[in-house]
């Protein structure tokens, strides 16, 4: 690996031979390039050898500002303490061995509690409140909440900030799992339709979006509005999934003439979070944000043109479908979607192929498709392999394809006589039996199914089982769908509410 940094034509960096002792690290110089050198100050970086992190800044770079709650972390963790604290791996002190044979002891160092410098999420005054607001600049909220427990803590948190036990919530069937389980949780009712007509805020409605999978929406030309832009009054969005913080932080952001209540979304979300929040995940958050407002303009230039690229290669290879146009604004670029039926194969099949022979993981299965999702760390070999898989695919099972195959693969169901005894509240602390899966068919349902991915229930606990769900459910199942929520995940039975 090359020891050099270059900085534009004129700059490098490049690693003194000779390490030293830097209190109780093992550091080395980074001594910046002759340009540097003849102006008469001596400009010198300070880098951890074994982790490869940058201890000291040389002057040229004092002027550099960390996001705020990395730059407490930061501080906090150089501090020479005592500690008598949790977490019980004290700083890495104790850290097991085996994980830090994986990811080095650095992680455990700023894996920190609630310390007096690193602010408290639920009533922040320092550098999470200042890392909050530098957020909802960025995105354009009047008030942005950091997470910790995913986007299904921020969907838990919206909806039960905004329904009371009764309400009525507007949902679609495709919903993620989590806006179901908060029904179970706050009482309220789904209301289950195809299309949402009427404008909520005419009739003093809040809008809650679950925008998980759109953090970058807005950030480019080519991207879609965001939900803010479009007048959601709350939306909870992943940041760790196309943005680039840690996997399980999220954020949740009000809009400027929000319908809900701020001090009950406060409420909720203390209610809703861990009361123990991991600091590397919030710090991480304001990083991601930092990330994207140095360059809010270009940075997903690269990203898009990738995607483009990889579709119009992927669209020449016979037997594989494209889905959605090339030029359809509503489709968020960085999501390849590929219909592989035409080659005989389920989704889970395809995948299974392209991830033992090529190397390439997907974001999304399906029975009839693949989706990938393009990021910033997509480079043109990862496009390059996954062509070559495709083609492979195409190659062998194309020409051999037959009609019968293919019609099996995409005889799918819709879901369209759906009926509600119970609210998923009342079905969930119901009286309960199991009862063999052949003899559900008109029982009330008593648990939450739904494959996995992409996590959309295929029943809900309150709905009356139907024939067409439990042949779905089966025929998914045997072409390699995990089935999540059901207490038996075979599916030789189903757990159903004992009728009154």
């Amino acid at each position: 690996m090359d020891s050099s940094l270059n900085f534009g034509k004129n700059w490098s960096l490049s690693l003194n031979k000779i390490p030293r002792a830097c209190i109780s690290q093992e550091s080395c110089h980074l001594i910046l390039g002759k340009n540097q050198e003849h102006k008469g100050h001596s400009e010198i970086l300070e880098l951890d050898t074994k982790d490869k992190v940058i201890l000291k800044y040389p002057q040229k770079f004092k002027n550099y500002r960390p996001p705020p709650l990395v730059s407490a972390l930061k501080d906090s963790a150089a501090e020479s303490a005592a500690s008598f604290h949790f977490p019980g791996h004290n700083r890495g002190a104790a850290a097991p061995e085996s994980l830090t044979e994986l990811i080095g002891t650095r992680p455990f160092q700023h894996d920190l509690p609630e310390l007096p410098e690193l602010d408290n999420l639920f009533a922040p005054e320092g550098p999470i409140l200042e890392a909050q607001k530098e957020a909802a600049n960025l995105f354009g909220a009047s008030e942005t909440w950091f997470l910790v427990g995913g986007s299904t803590c921020g969907v838990q948190a919206a909806i039960m900030a905004t329904c009371s036990p009764g309400d009525t919530l507007v949902l679609p069937r495709n919903s993620h799992i989590s806006a179901v389980s908060t029904m179970v949780l706050c009482g309220a009712v789904p209301n289950d339709i195809n299309a949402i007509s009427k404008i909520c805020h005419s009739r003093k409605i809040p809008l809650i979006v679950d925008e998980a999978h759109g953090g970058h929406f807005g950030f480019h030309k080519q991207l879609p509005i965001s939900a803010l832009a479009q007048g959601a009054d709350l939306v909870v969005q992943s940041t760790h999934k196309v943005l680039c913080s840690l996997t399980q932080s999220s954020m949740l952001h009000s809009s400027g003439n929000s319908l809900v209540d701020r001090e009950r979304i406060c409420q909720c979300l203390q209610t809703l979070q861990s009361s123990s929040p991991s600091y590397l995940l919030l710090a991480s958050l304001g990083a991601a944000r930092a990330q994207i407002s140095d360059n809010q303009e270009t940075i997903f230039n690269e990203a898009i043109e990738l995607a483009i690229e990889a579709k119009s290669m992927i669209d020449k290879i016979p037997g594989i479908s494209l889905l959605g146009s090339l030029n359809f604004p509503s489709i968020d670029p960085l999501r390849v979607t590929i219909g592989v039926w035409g080659l005989g194969l389920s989704g889970f099949e395809a995948d299974d192929i392209l991830c033992r022979d090529f190397g390439v993981v997907s974001e999304l299965v399906g029975t009839q498709s693949i989706t990938l999702a393009f990021n910033l760390g997509t480079r043109r070999e990862h496009v390059l392999r996954l062509v070559e898989g495709l083609n492979y695919l195409s190659a062998t099972l194309f020409p051999i394809c037959t009609v019968n195959r293919m019609i099996e693969v995409t005889n799918l169901v819709h879901f369209d006589d759906i009926e509600m005894i119970l609210s998923p509240r009342d079905a969930f602390f119901a009286l309960k039996r199991k009862v063999r899966i052949e003899e559900s068919i008109g029982e009330i349902c008593g648990e939450l199914i739904c494959p996995y991915p992409p996590g959309i229930p295929v029943l809900f606990p309150g709905e009356v089982i139907t024939e067409r769900a439990v042949e779905y459910l089966l025929r998914v199942k045997g072409q390699g769908a995990v089935i999540s929520g059901a207490v038996d995940c075979l599916l030789s039975s189903l757990v159903v509410c004992k009728k009154s």
